[in-house]
């Protein structure tokens, strides 16, 4: 499966999609009776990126929010959540700089049909897949940008989560094993009969997981961002290689920061990995100049004093992480849920994912 190579500019809006407007004339009463400075009627759009909550651009004038909600049909607040959103970057921004300033939440669903928060907007440059080629990037700017953009994790691992308010911010005790139990889970609940079941793998990671609960890892705790990728960050317009902004706090949690580099780590390919992983890139990790994973372990180590020499349990559960994403996409396909030909070969990709787990696994 090989993904599309993406070069963006900005961070643009597109038109309302189809089935996602809003009550504009009652969002627009209520803003204005809890924000103040909006006046005027607002210029609306909507970011047509992302594939689970709804983001939509306001501008009254001089000032430009953003507004998130779930998507239409949720039932399930716990997997949308706007006031998780809303309260992990409050808390944050005044001791992590790299959040967009929040303006109001409200649960009040009559106004849209959902709850929401506002937010100002960042101005800067989303990247997808590749560095635009007008920014004139050399191997040392990329590598400037690489180091900015991890250097940002390790800040965010590095708060102090007392002082910034989030002490019980979800349920730091158990976190490891809920991820290695949950994804196994959910994998097998999206079985389909052409891919394995990866029983193995799973056996190994809830093994390694038992170790892991008696050691000192167990006891770590940090502020996760859960989905740690270029294209989730907001770039300087006059210095791209400077991050101002981290998006997409969706599922962000507290527990071992470890597992939180290893979802980063999974999605991260590099010009030595096999066709089958350079296929699913996100984001222009592979760009001459970047860290290669090996390089942003040390670094990590250097920077927060976390032992990542034995990594491979982070490593198979980020793998089998996104195996599973894709298996859950295409039971879909699978079972005629969707027509969506972009996930046809997504079984093929699951296989391979599960297949390089398994290597890995070997090797360790």
């Amino acid at each position: 499966m090989i993904r599309e190579r993406i070069v963006t500019e900005g961070n643009p809006t597109a038109e309302i999609r189809a089935g996602e407007a809003l009550d504009w004339p009652a969002l627009d009463h209520h803003l204005k009776a809890h924000i103040e400075g909006l006046e005027g009627v607002p210029v609306i759009s909507q970011y047509p990126s992302g594939n689970s909550n709804l983001t939509y651009r306001l501008r009254y004038g001089d000032l430009d929010l953003v507004l998130r909600r779930p998507p239409f049909g949720t039932k399930a607040k716990s997997a949308h959540s706007m006031i998780r959103e809303y309260r992990v970057m409050t808390a944050l921004r005044p001791v992590f700089a790299q959040v967009p300033e929040t303006l109001y939440y409200t649960d009040d669903e009559s106004v849209i049909g959902a709850e929401f928060y506002v937010m100002k907007r960042v101005e800067g440059h989303v990247i997808k897949s590749e560095i635009p080629q007008s920014w004139g990037f050399d191997p040392d700017r990329t590598r400037l940008l690489c180091t900015h953009f991890w250097q940002k994790l390790m800040d965010l691992h590095r708060v102090d989560i007392a002082a910034a308010g989030l002490s019980d911010f979800g349920k730091p005790e158990g976190y490891a094993a809920r991820q290695i139990h949950g994804w196994n889970g959910r994998y097998k609940n999206a079985q389909t009969p052409d891919v394995d079941t990866f029983e193995d793998v799973q056996q190994w990671l809830e093994d390694a997981l038992a170790k892991h609960n008696r050691s000192d890892a167990n006891n770590r705790r940090s502020v996760l961002h859960g989905d740690f990728r270029i294209d989730n960050v907001i770039l300087d317009r006059d210095d791209p290689t400077r991050v101002l902004a981290l998006l997409d706090w969706e599922i962000c949690a507290l527990g071992d920061p470890l597992m939180d580099l290893g979802t980063a780590l999974a999605y991260w390919t590099q010009a030595d990995d096999p066709d089958y992983l350079k296929g699913l890139v996100m984001q222009p990790s592979d760009a001459p100049g970047m860290m290669i994973r090996a390089e942003i372990l040390d670094m990590y180590q250097q920077q927060t004093g976390i032992d990542t020499g034995n990594f491979t349990f982070y490593t198979v559960y980020g793998y089998f992480r996104n195996a599973v994403i894709l298996q859950q996409i295409y039971y879909r396909y699978y079972q005629g849920q969707t027509q969506d030909q972009r996930f046809k070969n997504f079984g093929i990709a699951t296989q391979n994912l599960g297949d390089h787990c398994r290597s890995l696994i070997a090797a360790s």
